[in-house]
């Protein structure tokens, strides 16, 4: 297996770049000529869907501290949910 081209940039160089109308790849990464066969086994890779759409009720002030973090605040509650899950799941449900 080749070794993956992954490039990691700060927000700031992300802005930069937006603002230039110019993307990363455009940027950045060297010129590859890419063998046509290359694409005949290439399949697409998407990320895991697991989670479920549910409705709940929060306490005003546990919402508060999550959305006070900035943008991505269900993300975070669900990854404290999961790791209490992931910190009790070896308890024995009786």
């Amino acid at each position: 297996m080749e070794k993956e081209n992954i490039t990691t940039i700060s927000l700031e160089q992300a802005r930069k770049l937006k603002n230039s109308g110019k993307t990363s790849t455009q940027q950045d990464a060297p010129e590859y000529d890419i063998d046509p066969e290359f694409w005949k086994e290439a399949k697409p890779v998407f990320p895991e869907h697991n989670k479920e759409q549910l409705t709940m009720r929060f306490d005003k002030e546990v919402i508060d501290y999550f959305k006070n973090q900035g943008k991505g605040y269900q993300t975070r509650m669900n990854a404290v949910l999961k790791a209490y899950v992931d910190a009790h799941s070896h308890e024995s449900t009786t």
